[in-house]
């Protein structure tokens, strides 16, 4: 097996980004990893959103 195939990718929550009257600050984020030959495109997982206390759709960011 080559080495470096899977590789660590982080998660953003998309209505914490967009949403400019959020109740708290900051923006939801997740760490996991994804195999770069099986999955070329990026990722879009619904995730739990702390800050908008439900779950969201959150996107592979770089």
């Amino acid at each position: 097996m080559a080495k470096g195939v899977r590789i660590i990718i982080t998660l953003e929550c998309t209505e914490c980004r967009t949403n400019v009257a959020k109740r708290s600050p900051g923006v939801s984020r997740y760490t996991t990893q994804k195999n770069r030959r099986n999955t070329t495109g990026r990722l879009e997982i619904k995730k739990f959103c702390t800050h908008c206390n439900r779950h969201t759709l959150h996107k592979e960011t770089k």
